[in-house]
């Protein structure tokens, strides 16, 4: 299922939760655009209590310890899940984002997941990766995809610790033609990680170029997201 295939459905709006790193500013930009109106997003945002916005250790870890009371930001609100906005605070710290999260009276969703669960409903199995990330999250969140049965045939990462949503069209472009042509060939689909980059754009060049699916973390969570709601209010 397309992204317009889950907006064109008639059914109730969803109500969604949105946990939301601290100094990102395109996922309240992106997911309004995809939710086509079938979708309203209540977000919370993610302080990580040293007070920093650079994507290192202390960043991804504090980005997890800030989910309890971001939840309870959202606690008095009628939710039919949240969505943990940060891909790679979540494939590296699977065991404690799950800690953390387990009292939560409301299902949470890492973008990673719902990356994960688009890419089993596509059946695609092999995916090219490309990120904004350091090279070593970046080959962190490579082995999480094999340990989930997804085969990363190729990735390139641009090496930036912040500033993702100055991250340009060209340079994203760029980034897909670094992953080579074999790489690309044999995926079955091509995987912009990060909430934190501008991918709309993006994903329209690269599936008219590319004929193949491929997808964001914004546009995993919004997918998931309306295919969740149509369950939910059947």
């Amino acid at each position: 299922m397309t992204l317009q295939q889950a907006s064109d459905h008639r059914r109730p709006v969803s109500h969604v939760g949105v946990l939301v790193p601290w100094a990102n500013t395109v996922v309240e930009t992106e997911l309004p655009e995809w939710g086509r109106g079938l979708a309203v997003w209540h977000y919370a945002r993610l302080a990580p209590a040293h007070g920093g916005t650079t994507l290192d250790g202390d960043f991804l870890s504090g980005l997890i310890e800030a989910v309890p009371e971001a939840l309870h930001q959202l606690s008095r609100l009628s939710l039919d899940q949240v969505y943990l906005a940060c891909t790679s605070a979540a494939f590296t710290h699977l065991d404690r984002l799950a800690e953390v999260t387990a009292g939560s009276q409301v299902r949470v969703v890492s973008a990673f997941e719902a990356i994960l669960a688009q890419l089993q409903k596509r059946g695609a199995r092999r995916i090219a990766l490309v990120t904004p990330y350091p090279s070593e999250v970046t080959e962190v969140e490579v082995i999480q995809f094999a340990e989930r049965g997804v085969l990363v045939t190729g990735s390139a990462s641009l090496g930036l610790a912040d500033g993702y949503a100055e991250v340009t069209l060209n340079q994203q472009a760029a980034l897909v033609d670094q992953l080579g042509k074999e790489a690309v060939r044999q995926a079955d689909a091509i995987v912009l990680s990060c909430t934190g980059w501008p991918t709309k754009a993006a994903i329209t060049m690269l599936r008219r170029r590319l004929r193949r699916l491929v997808t964001s973390s914004n546009a995993a969570i919004a997918l998931h997201a309306l295919g969740s709601a149509r369950e939910h209010h059947r």
